[in-house]
């Protein structure tokens, strides 16, 4: 899990804004989500997270992107401590359209018996990321945080 950030960039390749197409970003990031990483045997110890909307953290209004990835971190004895996320998030100009989008998310989790190929074309034949697919992302954060 350490190096889940480095290999999650591996896959993104250039992070250049000016070269960003989300349909690419996402295809990376189920390349990442394939990858398999040492957790604890626990219920949904490695999930993947696809969530949208708009949000105020450090500015104007945004509309936000977020792929991640959670792991579940034990303690010692075996039992939780916390979870890591890892993020790659694509901002957006907000626009009515986006806005009109609200929010959503929808979780995989490699333990459910779900199939990650079905998850992901769920996702993408939403009407939603026909929207989203279509515009360019002002910027891109990957990043790592204790949750």
């Amino acid at each position: 899990m350490d190096e889940a950030v480095g290999l999650l960039e591996g896959e993104l390749g250039s992070l250049a804004v000016a070269d960003l197409v989300p349909e690419d970003v996402w295809l990376a990031f189920l390349r990442f989500g394939r990858q398999l990483f040492h957790v604890p045997d626990t219920p949904d110890a490695d999930g993947l997270l696809f969530q949208y909307g708009t949000y105020t953290f450090d500015g104007p209004a945004t509309f936000t992107l977020d792929l991640a990835r959670q792991f579940e971190v034990s303690d010692s004895d075996g039992d939780h401590d916390h979870y890591v996320q890892v993020h790659c998030e694509l901002g957006y100009v907000l626009t009515p359209a986006l806005e009109a989008l609200g929010s959503f998310h929808s979780w995989f989790f490699h333990d459910a018996g779900a199939d990650l190929e079905e998850w992901a074309r769920g996702l993408t034949e939403r009407a939603a990321w026909t929207a989203i697919r279509r515009l360019k992302p002002t910027e891109i954060r990957v990043y790592r945080e204790r949750v």
